[in-house]
C-alpha cells in the first residue's frame, strides 16, 4: 500500500543535507518500532494470525518532492524553499491496514537531518495511494536506484553491479524471489521472473550512517525496465521496492504506462 505524506516545515530551517534517505529512514523506524505491538494485535484481531507481525524492513519511500531546491553542492546541502513538500512511502501489507497505518503517521512532528543541518517537519496529511491493476508484464521508471550486490571472500566490501553485468540480471531476480518467501512465506522460483532494461542506466547512490565510523555510500542504478513476474510480485515491488535495501529508500519505482487502478 502507497501512501502520500504532506510535510509542513514548523521552523525557519531550510537546509536539508543531500544525502537525507538514511534520516527517513531512522525515522520510519522509529515511528513504526513504537507502534510494533499494537500493529500485531491490528492483525491478530483481522483475523491474519501471526505470518505478519512486523511492519520492520516490509516498506519503501520515494525521494523527497520539494520542487527546486538551490543546491549547495560544496557543503552538500539542499536549501528548500517550499513551506510544504510531499514524501510517498509504501508497506507491503494487507489492505485493510490502511487506516491504521494513516493514524500511525498524521501529525508526526519530526526533524529531519543531522546535527548540524536539518528541517523540523510535521505530518498534515496522508492520503491512501490507488493500486495499478497489475498484470503479468509490466514497464517501470525506477525513481531511486535499484540496488544488486556481491560480497565474497576476497572483498572486504560489497560490489555493486550495473545492469550491463551478466550477473546483474541472474542476482536480481534470484532476489525479487527471496524477498518474496522472507515477506509472504510462499516460494515463487526465479525462472518464472524476467527482466529487461529498456534505457540506458546512471549509476546512482546514497551515503548511509553519515558522519559515524560505520558510513557507507550504496551504489546503485537508475533506468526504466520491463519485468514480466506473477502478478504477485508486481505487488510486492509496488508496496516494498524492488531492490535490495528497500527500506533505506532504494528502488522506489513507478508505472511507465498508463494502466488501470484499483482503489484500495
Amino acid at each position: 500500500m502507497r501512501f502520500k505524506l504532506t510535510l509542513n516545515r514548523t521552523t525557519k530551517q531550510r537546509m536539508l543535507p543531500m544525502d537525507y534517505q538514511y534520516y527517513i529512514s531512522a525515522w520510519i523506524y522509529n515511528v513504526i518500532g513504537k507502534a510494533d505491538k499494537e500493529f500485531a494485535r491490528f492483525l491478530h484481531d483481522k483475523g491474519y494470525g501471526n505470518s505478519e507481525t512486523k511492519l520492520y524492513k516490509l516498506f519503501c519511500f520515494s525521494r523527497l518532492n520539494f520542487g527546486k531546491p538551490v543546491l549547495w553542492k560544496e557543503k552538500k546541502l539542499f536549501e528548500i524553499k517550499l513551506h510544504d513538500i510531499t514524501l510517498m512511502i509504501s508497506f507491503d501489507v494487507q489492505e485493510a491496514a490502511s487506516h491504521f497505518i494513516q493514524g500511525l503517521f498524521m501529525e508526526q512532528e519530526f526533524y529531519l537531518g543531522d546535527k548540524f543541518n536539518g528541517i523540523d517537519f510535521r505530518v498534515s496529511s496522508v492520503e491512501a495511494l490507488p493500486k495499478p491493476a497489475f498484470e503479468s508484464t509490466m514497464h517501470y521508471r525506477l525513481q531511486t536506484p535499484w540496488v544488486v550486490s556481491y560480497k565474497t571472500e576476497s572483498n572486504k566490501y560489497p560490489q555493486y553491479l550495473s545492469p550491463d553485468n551478466e550477473r546483474f540480471n541472474q542476482l536480481s531476480v534470484k532476489h525479487l524471489a527471496e524477498k518474496y518467501k522472507n515477506i509472504h512465506g510462499k516460494d515463487i522460483s526465479p525462472g518464472q521472473i524476467s527482466f529487461y532494461p529498456e534505457s540506458q542506466y546512471k549509476r546512482s547512490g546514497f551515503v548511509m550512517k553519515p558522519g559515524t565510523p560505520e558510513e557507507t555510500r550504496v551504489i546503485g542504478n537508475l533506468f526504466d525496465f520491463k519485468l514480466t513476474a506473477p502478478l504477485e510480485i508486481h505487488q510486492m515491488i509496488w508496496n516494498a521496492g524492488v531492490s535490495e535495501k528497500s527500506s533505506s529508500g532504494f528502488g522506489w519505482c513507478e508505472v511507465m504506462r498508463p494502466v488501470r487502478v484499483r482503489s484500495t
